[in-house]
């Protein structure tokens, strides 16, 4: 596709003292532009407290080359408040406005679900949002469908009594009959901080859960490890391909993910990122905290973001088996120099990173979301993850 132009990033006012709703920034990335690297328009949603998170298309690849299809609405799931917003990104791309507002009421009662995550449209045009539990902040895994042309709340993906114990992200590959779908951890846990003492009670998530695509039932976990909480999962974009990786947020690991020669599904471990050894902070090891990963359109690399670390990492995947590690840079972090944590034992590197300092502004939190840009040459990278482990992980974020 062409240069991007313009970009969309969600804002977040909820846990910053501020009663303000969050809003959709649309941010100029054309080099020639007056206004580059400038929010240009700012979206505010109509309530406070949402805690906008992840987005998606109305339109995706499964409708490629339907001419009657185009991107026109961004999907603008609210992980807290668990409305969803349809925004209108067609009349006028760089000043959308708001299309439609779904309700939370509409889907407690239509799905018995709540805490809406990851949207993707499927082939039907219909999209499809992925939810971390039940109305009552109880972890349970489920999927929201939405009509293509209303965006009504249609019912629930899933079908038979079988559900996963959690949710957060999926990715389906038709070719193989197949969803996979990953676990967080249980809402009411998660939702007001990271709290050490969670761990071993069954509170984060540990599978990845395989589902058949035609029958729309559960058919198979796979686990990768007590707490791993693995979160973003990601196929090769080939679409014959049966394979792919998946992040693990609290091991800090890379799972490859693939079809087994009996048909089931299997994963191991590509990658792990050492804790390292600290004081100053809420435990004497600090993870990398994998959070967002991506592949290249060219299914050629991985691409990772480690929160808490502050590194961003480049992986060539041509062996998926053997990803090897080719490029990493720092942006932010917990363990730069001058800072409140002091690194005392470290298997990767020599000395703790220089802070990133843009304009003069020391840049606060870690790199979290991941964009690459369709020729491959740039990757944008935010940096909040969720304000209430913004606020404890990253308190100058939050300020």
């Amino acid at each position: 596709g062409p240069r991007e132009e313009i970009i969309y990033i969600p804002c977040i006012y909820r846990n910053t003292g501020k009663k303000i709703p969050d809003f959709l920034a649309t941010v100029d990335v054309d080099p020639k532009s007056p206004t580059y690297s400038q929010v240009i328009h700012r979206l505010p949603m109509p309530n406070v407290g949402d805690e906008l998170h992840h987005s998606g298309w109305n339109i995706c690849s499964s409708c490629h080359g339907d001419p009657g299809k185009s991107r026109d609405f961004l999907v603008l799931p609210a992980l807290i408040s668990s409305r969803i917003y349809v925004v209108d990104v067609r009349s006028d791309p760089r000043a959308p406005r708001l299309h439609k507002v779904v309700n939370p009421e509409d889907v407690f009662w239509k799905c018995d679900l709540g805490y809406p995550h990851t949207s993707h449209c499927l082939g039907s045009g219909e999209i499809m949002i992925s939810t971390l539990g039940d109305p009552a902040g109880n972890g349970k895994g489920g999927f929201i469908l939405l009509d293509a042309e209303t965006f009504e709340v249609k019912g629930t993906w899933e079908k038979g009594e079988q559900v996963p114990p959690m949710g957060y992200d999926f990715w389906y590959q038709p070719r193989h009959n197949v969803l996979i779908s990953t676990e967080w951890g249980e809402p009411k846990a998660l939702g007001y901080g990271f709290d050490p003492s969670d761990l071993g009670k069954g509170r984060y998530g540990r599978r990845l859960n395989v589902w058949d695509w035609s029958t729309h039932r559960y058919v198979q976990a796979i686990d990768v490890g007590e707490d791993s909480a693995p979160l973003e999962i990601r196929f090769l974009h080939n679409p014959d391909a049966s394979q792919g990786f998946v992040g693990c947020t609290i091991s800090s690991a890379i799972h490859r993910f693939y079809k087994a020669q009996d048909g089931t599904w299997a994963a191991h471990k590509v990658i792990q990122v050492p804790s390292k050894k600290v004081q100053g902070w809420l435990l004497p090891e600090m993870p990398g905290f994998i959070t967002d990963i991506l592949i290249s359109l060219d299914d050629r690399f991985l691409y990772f973001s480690n929160w808490l670390h502050g590194d961003v990492r480049q992986y060539d995947i041509s062996d998926p088996k053997h990803p090897k590690l080719v490029g990493q840079v720092f942006v932010g972090g917990s363990i730069t120099k001058g800072g409140q944590v002091r690194v005392c034992e470290d298997e990767e590197l020599q000395s703790q990173p220089e802070p990133l300092v843009i304009q003069g502004k020391k840049i606060p939190g870690g790199p979290q979301m991941l964009q690459l840009s369709l020729d491959g040459r740039r990757l944008y990278v935010s940096t909040s993850l969720y304000s209430a482990w913004d606020r404890q992980f990253y308190p100058d974020l939050i300020r």
